[in-house]
């Protein structure tokens, strides 16, 4: 290995490079240095940074953090922006508070934007029992399809939301209430079972038997709520038996546990926690996903 007679430094003679004088097991650094204009890029990146650091919010401290000399604020400008858009929607809200829910469905204009606030106002407020979807569970209905409890029209589904169904505070509340045929003893164990299996037998379920004597149970018992043939009367909330369609599980187990002791959900009544505005988009957000009458 040579010496560069200059620097007086070892020369690696394959290279020609000089080496730094490092060496670890045999093998030796050689002292390449980084091209300049990546070094004045990187140092031109250190002034970038100080600087920024010094105009714009950066440090932290035990409470909050450096403001910066330009005191700018990304809360802020998102809270200007969003006046400026309220500003800019207030004059729709307002028409939209004004139109009763079916002149809104009516408008194309109104209709769009009541049905996207009505979007994100059903994934604060509804998703938690429909899910994201809409598609409902078991004890909780699916919005999507063409089954509705109490009516799917634009202003029957304003009404359940305004003010829920079996909701304790509102005195306008959608309610009904079925019978405890089992547990009240309004009905023996051996008519439960006719009148499952007929109901079951309805909508075609396994182990449903048409029968005379289950005819008239239903028609004694359940056609007042359910209509004849159990086609649903939405007037007092009385569901469809007919379609394959069950809050509940669909099975004759269950058919005859809703007979025998029936559950009862309750959705709350909204207008004691939405305005009308909001009630309003939010019906015709449901109303379009698909099932609306």
């Amino acid at each position: 290995m040579s010496t560069n007679k200059n620097t007086g430094k070892p020369v690696d003679d394959l290279s020609g490079v000089e080496t730094t004088g490092h060496e670890w097991d045999g093998i030796k650094e050689l002292n390449n240095p980084l091209p300049r204009w990546w070094l004045w890029t990187f140092y031109g990146c250190i002034v970038w940074a100080l600087v920024y650091t010094i105009f714009f919010p950066a440090w932290p401290m035990l409470s909050s953090a450096t403001t910066g000399v330009l005191g700018y604020s990304s809360r802020a400008d998102l809270t200007k922006t969003m006046s400026e858009v309220q500003v800019g929607n207030q004059a729709v809200v307002s028409k939209i508070a004004e139109l009763p829910v079916a002149d809104i469905l009516a408008d194309p204009e109104l209709n769009r934007f009541a049905s996207a606030a009505g979007e994100s106002a059903f994934k604060v407020n509804c998703t938690q029992c429909h899910g994201t979807g809409a598609a409902g569970g078991p004890g909780y209905p699916n919005l999507n399809d063409d089954s509705w409890i109490w009516g799917g029209t634009i202003d029957a589904i304003y009404t359940t939301i305004a003010h829920g169904v079996r909701s304790p505070t509102d005195p306008d509340t959608r309610y009904n209430i079925m019978p405890n045929f089992g547990a009240d003893e309004l009905l023996d164990a051996a008519s439960i079972n006719t009148l499952a299996e007929y109901v079951a037998s309805l909508s075609g379920l396994e182990g449903g038997v048409n029968t005379p004597e289950g005819a008239q149970l239903f028609s004694d018992n359940c056609a007042a709520c359910h209509g004849e043939g159990g086609i649903g009367v939405t007037d007092v909330g009385g569901p469809n038996l007919t379609d394959a369609l069950w809050l509940y599980e669909g099975s004759l187990a269950s058919i005859k546990s809703q007979i025998e002791k029936p559950r009862h959900g309750v959705m709350q009544a909204w207008s004691e926690k939405l305005d009308d505005s909001t009630i309003k988009e939010l019906a015709v957000y449901v109303h379009g996903l698909g099932g609306g009458e």
